[in-house]
């Protein structure tokens, strides 16, 4: 069969997250106690987190919700490190908590590979990916990310109250990504519309949600065609010529590592960056310092990673269980929150503190276990990247107005407006 074959059989195949789950469909509404019926998708959690899941360790470490179907939620760092790399009794199947639950028959694979797979083909599926995203490779992207940065705050010119967020942090990883992708730049905005169906759009109803990602797929399809019309040096065609077991990739499995590249790699650094500068607008001192002292940036990059965590993963359990003393069902969700496992006291001095030349900073920003992120080195070198040119350009600056930024709901949590005052 021809690469061209693999890829004429259908328009795209059938998404894993498309599935519709059977049971409960509550989702939103006001949470009355958040150690029985916990929600990441209300105002007040994408507001500030923080106390929610601090009163939560305390009292109710583990806490539950009859939503989406039924689900748990880990709060210390030792019960989110146990569940992450406890890959025989949770599945990685499906990494975004929703109503729809992937059928298990999808397992090892995944939707998404290598993030949405099990072992053992979690591992080949990402030793795919490793040649990209090493260090050497990731340098190579620098000088022309930090041109791009460049451009972003020369566009500033004449005005004293620009967005940080989208107007410069959700546009560096938006060409990064599309750079290695080989997409079109001018699609960015496309981009950040299937990043909001994809994390943000799980109360939706189901056929509305379905034709999202049908939306999705349709797109990375259209890019795969052109790929296979005019391969070049990127990514995408790299999938495309990749072999795992002596086979071409599988055409689910292309658009699948595409769909997680493209969304994942833009949301979480786009965040990272944007919370990264929230902290430093309403905080002058360390703002202050780090234009005085720039060689303590990758430090500070470090704690700012540690207190304002992107990303929190979810697992499915695999069968009936009781799991440190609380009774799991087949299929129940787990949220694995690295944001609260990086604010646990246990793990950290001054949890609660952002301190920019903390030396011990062994956070799980980046996930742990088997699914720790693969493009960590590239997330590094653009936020480094983001900081360094905007301290440059833009040493002083404070929040406009701290009422009108607002956070991104579900499981990646930045900045979506944040308005700040130059100068």
């Amino acid at each position: 069969m021809s690469v061209d074959d693999r890829f004429t059989r259908s328009v795209r195949e059938p998404d894993p997250e498309e599935q519709v789950g059977t049971r409960s469909e509550i989702i939103t509404g006001p949470v009355g106690d958040w150690a029985t019926d916990f929600s990441h998708l209300e105002p007040e959690w994408a507001a500030d987190p923080y106390p929610i899941l601090d009163g939560l360790r305390q009292r109710c470490p583990i806490a539950h919700t009859d939503r989406f179907g039924g689900g748990w939620l880990p709060t210390r760092y030792e019960d989110v490190a146990a569940i992450a790399y406890d890959t025989e009794r949770f599945s990685s199947r499906s990494i975004v908590m929703s109503n729809f639950r992937p059928p298990r028959e999808l397992a090892p694979v995944g939707g998404t590979p290598p993030i949405s797979s099990d072992p053992p083909f979690h591992h080949d599926a990402r030793k795919l990916l490793l040649p990209a995203f090493t260090k050497t490779a990731v340098s190579r992207r620098e000088a022309a990310a930090r041109a791009y940065c460049h451009s972003l705050i020369d566009a500033f010119e004449g005005r004293d109250v620009v967005d940080a967020a989208g107007e410069y942090a959700q546009h560096i990883p938006m060409r990064v990504i599309s750079d290695m992708l080989g997409f079109p730049p001018e699609d960015g905005p496309r981009f950040r519309v299937f990043i909001e169906n994809v994390l943000e759009g799980v109360n939706l109803p189901p056929e509305e949600r379905m034709a999202n990602f049908q939306e999705l797929f349709d797109y990375l399809y259209v890019q795969i065609h052109d790929h296979l019309a005019n391969p070049r040096d990127d990514l995408t065609t790299y999938l495309i010529d990749a072999e795992l077991y002596g086979q071409k990739l599988q055409p689910e499995h292309v658009s699948g590592t595409m769909a997680l590249l493209l969304i994942a790699g833009i949301d979480t650094t786009w965040s990272a960056i944007g919370a990264s500068l929230w902290h430093l607008a309403k905080t002058p001192a360390d703002r202050e310092r780090l234009v005085a002292e720039p060689e303590l940036l990758p430090t500070a990059m470090e704690e700012f990673l540690r207190a304002y965590a992107p990303v929190t993963m979810a697992r499915l359990v695999k069968e009936d269980m009781t799991w440190h003393g609380v009774d799991m069902k087949a299929d129940d969700w787990i949220l694995l929150s690295f944001p609260s496992a990086n604010r646990d006291p246990e793990q950290f001095d001054r949890a609660d503190e952002v301190v920019i030349d903390r030396e011990v900073n062994r956070h799980a920003a980046f996930g742990l276990g088997i699914h720790r992120c693969v493009g960590s080195h590239l997330a590094r070198m653009e936020l480094r990247v983001a900081l360094e040119v905007w301290l440059e350009r833009v040493p002083s600056f404070s929040l406009a107005d701290p009422e009108a930024v607002r956070w991104a709901t579900g499981q990646v949590r930045g900045p979506r407006t944040l308005p700040v005052r130059i100068g």
